[in-house]
């Protein structure tokens, strides 16, 4: 038997209402030659469900908890209960599609059936469709299972031959079996006893940690969060970004960062929230780097390099926007000169890669350091810069959505993918009912920062003397 390991299994329990415990992805399909039906998606990822057998799985508790959860294979499995297919009304605008996706990110995943959900979203303008996949964090993790949207990706419009074998569900064990075998199991092996152990402690301490770490916690990017989302998007051409990198040296990474920091900034002047120089939010940054770095917190591996947290201050109260820029590249500085951190054109080219299954990596990171008191997550995975393909149909879009955890109303993903660098922004409904106007704010960071690139050198910021 396959047991859960103590974080997945931590995941499952702290899955709420009001914080479901899984991530998202929103692909944009382009219309192909042969367009993309129901019947069609339903083929290719019956095709292909055999390379991630976690799918057909649910995970069933040990009697009486004395063990961690067990994988079991789902003796109902149901392809037409995890393929959705929706609609848009039309004309099928953009707004119309994030308030889809915001009500279908907002419903939790059904624990009596394998983790995952994906919806055909049809009627977008220009004929374009949508999916949007759904997968618990405890089912990718990025060792044992990667991201659907990673096994249905191609680089052609023409899908791989995959063997594919007839399936049919192992026989379900009894309780008694699976008791037993988890008593073996750790007789045989300690640390799996440990891990049950740390689990079970740990489910007994979550409240107070979390009531403890959130009592610290006060300003805009601090609420009770209710059941509903919001979810919108920002797009922008990838060499504005390169063109500021140039001027400023640093990398996109950090460019990326400081338009978040002076997002964050426009948008809470227009909510006439106090601002002052010493304004900041501390923001987690899962970062990728090499094998043989010294740690990683027990996360797996295998898809390339680990992923390590980055506890980064956002300067949201420096008004320009060069400083700003600066800040963020020396507090970065000391990741890249360890000589671990990860190139991102060499995570882009790595076999098989999927940004969704890093930004699945990234947000388990995240949870898994509640305790370090940060006020809102971001993740930023560089992508392929050659188009890609799902379904026979040209990707022309993708968006992360990351889940909202503790009293984090606000959550950012931030992909580049084929000349483009796209941000998905999750916020809780009530607490960020504007979350439209912080996605304008860091459009117009962005553009205040492209406005520096050709300025001369000796020309210093406004209310600042050049130096010599």
């Amino acid at each position: 038997m396959q047991y859960l390991t103590s974080l997945d299994a931590l995941f499952l329990h702290r899955d709420e209402p009001e914080t479901p415990r899984h991530i998202a992805s929103l692909a944009i399909l382009d219309p192909g030659e042969t367009p993309l039906d129901y019947d069609s998606l339903i083929k290719v990822i019956n095709d292909r469900i055999d390379l991630v057998p976690r799918y057909r799985q649910i995970p069933r508790k040990v009697p009486g908890g004395l063990g961690l959860p067990v994988w079991t294979d789902d003796d109902h499995f149901d392809m037409s209960l995890h393929v959705r297919r929706s609609a848009l009304p039309k004309p099928g605008t953009r707004e119309a599609l994030n308030d889809l996706v915001s009500r279908l990110i907002a419903r939790p995943l059904d624990h009596d059936r394998p983790l995952w959900e994906l919806y055909l979203i049809e009627g977008l303008e220009g004929g374009q469709n949508a999916l949007l996949f759904k997968s618990h964090q405890a089912l990718v993790d990025g060792s044992h299972t990667v991201d659907l949207a990673q096994v249905l990706l191609e680089e052609t419009t023409r899908a791989r031959d995959i063997p594919h074998d007839e399936w049919a569900p192992r026989p379900k064990p009894s309780s008694l079996g699976v008791l037993t075998d988890s008593v073996v199991s750790h007789v045989k092996n300690p640390k799996e006893f440990l891990a049950a152990g740390e689990f079970q402690l740990e489910r007994l301490t979550t409240k107070v940690q979390s009531l403890s770490t959130d009592a610290t916690q006060h300003g805009p990017l601090s609420a009770h969060l209710s059941r509903n989302r919001r979810f919108t998007t920002v797009q922008v051409p990838l060499e504005q970004l390169r063109l500021v990198r140039g001027e400023h040296e640093g990398t996109v990474n950090d460019v990326i960062l400081a338009a978040i920091a002076g997002g964050l900034r426009g948008w809470m002047l227009t909510r006439a929230e106090p601002v002052t120089a010493k304004t900041s939010f501390k923001a987690m940054v899962p970062m990728s780097v090499t094998r043989d770095s010294d740690n990683n917190g027990g996360l797996p591996t295998s898809l390339g390099p680990k992923v390590r947290g980055m506890l980064l201050t956002l300067p949201v109260g420096e008004a320009n926007a060069v400083v700003r820029l600066h800040q963020v590249s020396y507090a970065l500085k000391g990741h890249r000169e360890t000589g671990s951190a990860v190139a991102a054109n060499k995570l882009a080219e790595l076999p098989g890669f999927a940004t969704s299954t890093f930004h699945a990596v990234g947000a388990r990171v995240a949870a898994a350091q509640v305790h370090r008191g940060f006020q809102v997550v971001i993740t930023n995975v560089p992508g392929p810069q050659e188009p890609v393909y799902m379904a026979g149909q040209r990707v022309a879009e993708v968006y992360p959505a990351i889940p909202l955890t503790g009293r984090r109303p606000l959550s950012i993903g931030v992909t580049s993918y084929n000349g483009s660098v796209y941000f998905g922004i999750v916020a809780d409904r009530e607490a960020v009912p504007d979350v439209e106007v912080l996605a304008q704010c860091i459009t117009e960071a962005i553009e205040e920062l492209v406005d520096t690139v050709g300025r001369k050198k000796s020309r210093a910021p406004r209310g600042k003397k050049p130096t010599k």
